[in-house]
């Protein structure tokens, strides 16, 4: 048991933690606007199909409602309604990743291509070495900023261990000094 508690401490003290989290509130705030899509848009024009409006079919009960129970139904029709959501949730980010890739694919093979061109127009002596360096510079693709070291939970913890250490010496030191001003 405490092999799995340490594999968890190292698991929750990488720096990824926080970019799960953000992901996953970005994930819940997506799923609003793919549920009100289904809702609101999709939901109502299969219903607008003769006979689709009658969920009751998709359902199996159980055991009848009596006054002091509710009925327990096998609920087929939210099981295909969260199926539908899954697949367009899943379909829309497919979309917007395979755009962000063109997007992506397309500035790389421009930038090849200036690249290209400026060494055409050096090679026949059209532009000088500063000027190509200086078109280079401009049309190459932005690198992503390396990525911050990653603080472990135990470097966090002796910073503000060594923050607190310093303000308390801080406020004893100045407590000190008003003693003795006061005694003189």
């Amino acid at each position: 048991m405490k092999k799995f508690f340490n594999e968890f401490k190292t698991f929750i003290s990488r720096g990824n933690v926080l970019d799960m989290a953000v992901g996953v509130i970005i994930g819940s705030a997506f799923t609003a606007v793919i549920n009100s899509l289904v809702n609101g848009i999709l939901k109502p024009l299969i219903n607008a199909i003769p006979g689709a409006d009658r969920t009751s079919a998709l359902q199996i009960v159980l055991v009848k409602a009596t006054e002091n129970t509710e009925a327990v139904v096998l609920d087929f029709g939210a099981v295909i309604s969260a199926v539908i959501t899954f697949l367009i949730t899943a379909f829309v980010l497919f979309i917007i990743v395979k755009t962000i890739n063109s997007i992506r694919e397309g500035g790389k093979r421009l930038a090849e291509k200036q690249k290209k061109k400026i060494e055409k127009q050096l090679k026949k002596g059209k532009i000088t070495e500063e000027e190509a360096a200086a078109v280079k510079a401009e049309v190459a693709p932005v690198a992503p900023a390396p990525a911050a070291p990653v603080e472990t939970t135990e470097d966090l913890l002796r910073e503000i261990r060594d923050l607190l250490k310093a303000r308390n010496s801080d406020a004893a030191l100045k407590t000190a000094e008003e003693n003795s001003e006061n005694r003189q």
